[in-house]
């Protein structure tokens, strides 16, 4: 299969996204096997992390950042988000909130009402990597063209990762 989750392809198609598809083995669609075997930079690959804040009822914030970064969920997105207590979702919760699977989680295609941080390392890449809502497709694009996502805020929610 290298079709994108039909919810990403209508959300692409409708804020008229130039992108491209690339289809992906499913046992390397997680990021450090993804990188290694298809020679993608940690830089222009981006994963979107879903963080469960601690709320009642619960809620969720989306987040993108590039490979080469670690989301900083208990300052940065805490600041943001005005919450403190807040956690990584589970792939379960995940899964079942966006239909996606980890490996495939992309910024396209999420429930209306979760708001998007997207790290300002991935706007600064000339082209980035992000899940195509399955295992089986990734879609490369220009950084720029995730600021037509209405949901999507840009901000210092990421610190380098120590290797």
């Amino acid at each position: 299969m290298s079709d994108l989750d039909p919810s990403v392809q209508r959300e692409l198609d409708a804020l008229s996204i130039p992108h491209e598809v690339l289809p992906c083995n499913p046992e390397w669609a997680d990021t450090d096997v993804f990188c290694a075997n298809y020679g993608i930079p940690r830089e222009n690959a981006a994963n979107t992390i879903l963080v469960a804040l601690k709320t009642e009822p619960r809620s969720y914030v989306a987040c993108l950042v590039t490979a080469s970064m670690k989301l900083d969920v208990n300052h940065k997105v805490s600041k943001l988000t005005g919450i403190r207590r807040m956690s990584f979702a589970s792939a379960e919760e995940t899964a079942g909130l966006t239909g996606q699977l980890i490996g495939g989680v992309t910024v396209f295609g999420l429930p209306e009402g979760v708001p998007l941080y997207v790290d300002e390392e991935v706007m600064k890449r000339d082209y980035v990597i992000v899940g195509g809502g399955n295992r089986s497709t990734k879609i490369k694009l220009a950084p720029e063209h995730l600021r037509k996502l209405p949901r999507a805020i840009v901000a210092e929610i990421a610190i380098p990762r120590t290797m």
